[in-house]
């Protein structure tokens, strides 16, 4: 059980964010991430660059394999590229320390994961809690945020209930609430339906849309067309290049 108290992350360098004026978010310029197995190099990414700007909703697409999870890795960095410049609201994060890293996920980015990745023993609203937690926010002001963020996933009547007594949708939902409590410049899904039936996967996909259109930034990781059709653009990945970026509406 986490303690009420704990050591806030500080802040690095740099790392307090000025808009850009052109409204871009991200700028992947050349992007590699290359292994070493033995003798041999494997290059996961090879040379991809594109562009996101704020209020898009895009999707990362590709089957196994395909580099979609290493590129969505450094999207969150949860990784640095092995050459390439990664650029998240003005500030050249491909260069930063793990701590300034660390900062900038906490920060900036809000994640949602396949497997919910909620605390077990804790309630809904603990589990919102816990970003603000690290960041050092006051208990009374965190308590109002994670509040506001169960309502915004309509959870407000289940926030002392824990994972264990909720459906495998309000634990998503619990997920993106704690995802969306540091207000991020950016959310970033890995198979957000992935765990659940066709209906509630609909609902969480219903649920993105409307964060959507509320301005949030997202960009989801996916195989599947399915869930990739509510974005407004698909970034297609093959054998760790960009195939193709489509617009879809």
């Amino acid at each position: 059980m986490l303690k009420d108290e704990v050591e806030a992350v500080p802040a690095p360098r740099e790392a307090r964010f000025a808009v850009p004026s052109d409204g871009t978010l991200i700028r992947a310029r050349n992007l590699w991430k290359t292994y070493s197995m033995g003798e041999a190099e494997v290059h996961a990414l090879s040379g991809v660059s594109f562009e996101v700007r704020r209020g898009d909703y895009v999707a990362i697409m590709g089957p196994s394999g395909s580099g979609k999870s290493t590129l969505m890795n450094l999207i969150g960095c949860l990784d640095t590229p092995t050459r390439g410049e990664y650029w998240l609201n003005g500030r050249l994060v491909s260069e930063f320390s793990d701590e300034e890293l660390a900062y900038i996920r906490n920060k900036e980015i809000g994640f949602v994961f396949q497997t919910f990745n909620l605390l077990g023993r804790s309630t809904a609203l603990r589990n919102v809690e816990l970003p603000l937690i690290y960041n050092g926010t006051p208990a009374v002001e965190r308590l109002e945020r994670a509040k506001e963020a169960l309502a915004r996933v309509d959870l407000a009547t289940r926030m002392d209930h824990k994972p264990s007594e909720l459906s495998g949708g309000q634990r998503q939902r619990v997920a993106i609430a704690r995802a969306l409590v540091n207000d991020p410049s950016l959310l970033l899904a890995d198979e957000p339906t992935g765990n659940l039936d066709t209906a509630t996967g609909l609902e969480i996909l219903a649920l993105f849309d409307r964060l959507h259109q509320g301005g949030n930034t997202i960009v989801v990781v996916t195989h599947e067309s399915d869930v990739a059709r509510h974005a407004q653009r698909v970034i297609h990945i093959r054998d760790g290049k960009i195939d193709r970026d489509e617009a879809m509406r």
